[in-house]
Protein backbone atom coordinates (compact mmCIF):
# COMPACT_ATOMS: atom_id res chain seq x y z
CA UNK A 1 0.00 0.00 0.00
CA UNK A 2 0.97 3.68 -0.77
CA UNK A 3 1.38 6.09 2.03
CA UNK A 4 -0.46 8.95 1.85
CA UNK A 5 2.22 11.66 2.44
CA UNK A 6 5.94 11.73 2.26
CA UNK A 7 7.97 14.06 3.93
CA UNK A 8 8.81 15.85 0.60
CA UNK A 9 5.35 16.58 -0.43
CA UNK A 10 4.26 19.46 1.62
CA UNK A 11 0.49 21.18 1.99
CA UNK A 12 0.31 24.45 0.02
CA UNK A 13 0.71 27.48 1.53
CA UNK A 14 0.74 30.94 1.60
CA UNK A 15 2.86 33.25 3.17
CA UNK A 16 0.89 36.38 5.02
CA UNK A 17 3.15 39.25 6.82
CA UNK A 18 5.48 36.33 7.19
CA UNK A 19 3.35 34.01 9.02
CA UNK A 20 2.72 30.48 6.87
CA UNK A 21 -1.19 29.63 6.75
CA UNK A 22 -1.93 26.39 5.26
CA UNK A 23 -4.64 27.01 2.30
CA UNK A 24 -6.97 24.73 3.53
CA UNK A 25 -7.53 26.79 6.75
CA UNK A 26 -7.56 29.63 5.27
CA UNK A 27 -10.42 28.11 3.31
CA UNK A 28 -12.38 26.96 5.79
CA UNK A 29 -11.60 30.24 8.02
CA UNK A 30 -13.21 32.54 4.69
CA UNK A 31 -16.19 29.96 4.50
CA UNK A 32 -16.78 30.08 7.98
CA UNK A 33 -16.82 33.90 8.24
CA UNK A 34 -18.96 33.77 5.12
CA UNK A 35 -21.62 31.32 6.66
CA UNK A 36 -21.63 33.19 10.16
CA UNK A 37 -22.23 36.90 8.06
CA UNK A 38 -25.19 35.08 6.39
CA UNK A 39 -26.43 33.78 9.44
CA UNK A 40 -26.35 37.32 10.63
CA UNK A 41 -28.23 39.26 7.89
CA UNK A 42 -30.54 36.82 8.24
CA UNK A 43 -32.70 37.64 11.14
CA UNK A 44 -36.36 37.62 10.26
CA UNK A 45 -38.93 35.11 11.93
CA UNK A 46 -39.75 31.52 9.60
CA UNK A 47 -42.42 29.02 9.92
CA UNK A 48 -41.01 25.39 10.02
CA UNK A 49 -43.32 22.51 9.92
CA UNK A 50 -40.98 19.70 11.70
CA UNK A 51 -43.24 16.28 10.44
CA UNK A 52 -46.35 17.49 13.23
CA UNK A 53 -45.64 20.88 14.71
CA UNK A 54 -45.38 23.49 12.95
CA UNK A 55 -43.04 26.34 14.99
CA UNK A 56 -42.19 30.00 14.18
CA UNK A 57 -38.23 30.74 14.45
CA UNK A 58 -36.07 32.92 14.13
CA UNK A 59 -34.13 32.44 10.79
CA UNK A 60 -30.94 32.84 11.93
CA UNK A 61 -31.51 30.19 14.65
CA UNK A 62 -32.57 27.46 12.16
CA UNK A 63 -29.14 28.52 9.97
CA UNK A 64 -26.95 27.96 12.71
CA UNK A 65 -28.52 24.80 13.91
CA UNK A 66 -28.42 23.45 10.11
CA UNK A 67 -24.43 24.94 10.12
CA UNK A 68 -23.81 22.82 13.37
CA UNK A 69 -25.16 19.55 11.99
CA UNK A 70 -23.42 20.04 8.88
CA UNK A 71 -20.06 20.81 10.91
CA UNK A 72 -20.92 17.59 13.05
CA UNK A 73 -21.59 15.37 9.86
CA UNK A 74 -18.47 16.47 7.99
CA UNK A 75 -16.49 16.11 11.04
CA UNK A 76 -17.33 12.21 11.90
CA UNK A 77 -17.04 11.32 7.97
CA UNK A 78 -13.66 12.74 8.15
CA UNK A 79 -13.15 10.89 11.35
CA UNK A 80 -13.94 7.54 9.62
CA UNK A 81 -12.40 7.73 6.55
CA UNK A 82 -9.13 8.68 8.76
CA UNK A 83 -9.25 5.46 10.31
CA UNK A 84 -9.20 3.90 7.28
Amino acid sequence: MEEKTTTSERPSTVTVRGRSFRLRTLGIVLLAVLAIWFIGVNTASVRIRLWIPTVTLPLWLVLAATLLVGAAIGWMAARRRAKR
